[in-house]
Order: structure tokens, then sequence, then C-alpha cells
């Protein structure tokens, strides 16, 4: 009887904290789980895309600027997918960005998600990168790192989808167009390359240059991209993470119910040695 008294005391000790405003920690007003879905909407044996490199942040990590040289963390991205730059200038810049990576290789009409639990008072912006394969250094990305609010002031998810067509395909300009060091081809070694020392841009047409080739998973490549052509679908779903109210009710709820298995344990208790 004496641990449910103290276990008793406890629980009420800890809901009086809770409601002064001691939370669990990681417990935020704007504690947020969000679930991110890709998917490519290219046409059959069309683009593929690697693994999307994505971060939640607070809009200070520029990756590249359209027009510019691009620098060694954009290339990571552009030039084999990997982001091995990519993420630690990331986390240099935005210390406080939750970072880490949705699927796999992602082909024509695939999907893949992952979710990710973090504060969206302190990261509203949504940053990404993929490399566009086959191809020797293009991707898909923001130039702009506040393009992408996805939480307003109040933590209300306000973007549920990023829709990417092939004109907003870039080229990193970092290396020449050359399938015998191209990404994802049967004829291609990615660890081959020859600097191009150009400026990002958008291109989508040049990809046609590798139509006719095998890819590494089989396929026949075969462009058939226009302009408007639907390649790429990022999708949001949210769920909050309990408010401290919520936490109260809960942790009262189980103090009431220990308190009443408490009575009728010692009804019982008397009830046999009556």
């Amino acid at each position: 009887m004496g641990n449910n008294r103290t276990m008793a005391i406890t629980l009420a000790g800890f809901g009086v904290a809770l409601a002064a405003g001691a939370l669990p920690a990681g417990v935020r007003a704007q504690s947020r789980t969000v679930t991110v879905t890709v998917e490519n909407r290219a046409p059959t044996n069309s683009v593929s895309f690697a693994p999307l490199r994505i971060g939640f942040n607070n809009g200070t990590f520029d990756a590249f600027n359209v027009g510019e040289a691009a620098g060694a963390p954009i290339i990571s991205i552009a030039e084999g997918g990997s982001g091995s730059d990519w993420f630690p200038a990331f986390a240099a810049a935005d210390p406080g960005a939750l970072l880490g990576t949705v699927g796999g290789l992602l082909q024509p009409g695939q999907t893949a998600s992952g979710t990710f639990s973090f504060d969206a008072g302190l990261n509203p912006f949504f940053t990404f990168g993929s490399m566009v394969v086959p191809s020797n250094d293009f991707f898909i990305g923001n130039d702009d790192p506040m393009e992408y609010r996805l939480f307003d002031a109040a933590g209300d998810l306000v973007i549920t989808s990023i829709e990417q067509n092939a004109a907003e395909i870039w080229n990193a300009g970092s290396e020449i167009f050359d399938p015998a060091a191209a990404a994802f081809l049967q004829i291609g070694n990615n660890g081959l390359r020859t600097s191009e020392g150009g400026a990002v841009a958008f291109n989508f047409s040049e990809l046609a240059g590798f139509n006719g080739l095998t890819t590494g998973s089989g396929y026949v490549f075969n462009s058939q991209l226009q302009a408007s052509t639907p390649i790429y679908r990022i999708s949001f779903s949210t769920a909050a993470v309990p408010e401290p109210g919520t936490w109260l009710m809960l942790i009262l709820g189980f103090g009431t119910a220990g308190t009443m298995l408490r009575k009728r344990t010692q009804r019982a208790v008397l009830a046999s040695v009556a």
C-alpha cells in the first residue's frame, strides 16, 4: 500500500509541474510529426531520381544560386546524389535543422515515404535536392532557402505538396555531358568526370541525348520530356505531438486509475479479513 501511495503522490506532483509549465524533454508547443511522400511522375522509361535529401530548417542555408557556379554542397547532390558535402554544409549553416533522406532510387511510377518529428516553430522551411538520372550533373531542388515555408507562425501546415515539372530540372554546370561518365547508365562510370566550369541553369532538353541507352536498372531510356511534363511530387501530411494540456490529462487519468485500483485492493483485503 505504501508503494501505491508513493506513486499517487509522484504523479500528482508531476501533474502540478506540468500545469506550471515544466514540460517533459522534447515537448514543445509546435512539435510536429510530418510524413513526406515522394512520387516519380515522369513518363515510363524516362528519368529516375536518386534518394531525396531534405532539411526542415530556419531558412538560412542557401545550397546554390541560379547563374552562379555550383559549390561542393550542391555538386554532391548533382553528381552522384549522395549529398556527402550537402549535409555537413547544411548542418554548419543551420545547426538546429533536421536533415534526412526519403527513399532510394525512384523510377517512373514509384513512390517512397519517410516520417520526421521536429519543432515547426524553429524549422518552418523545407529544402530538398535529388539527382536526376541518367545524367552527369542534373538535379531538382530549391535555390531559395525560403521558397517553401511549410508551417505558418501558428505551427499549421500551409503547403501540402510541391510539384516539379521538367522545366524545373537544374543543370549544375559542373561536369560536361558524357554518357561514358554519366550515372545510372550501363555504359557509364560515374567516377569519371570532366569539369565544365559553367553556372547553374535550368536544362531538361539535354537529357534526350541519353535516348536509346540502357539504364542501370535495365530499361532503355526515352526522355519524352517537354517543359510542362510532370516529373516529381513531394507531399506532406502532419500530426501534432500532444500539447502540455494533453499530457496533463493523461497523467491525471493514470493517477485517478491508480487511486481507484488502490481503493479496490484495500476493500478486497478488508473483506477477506472479515
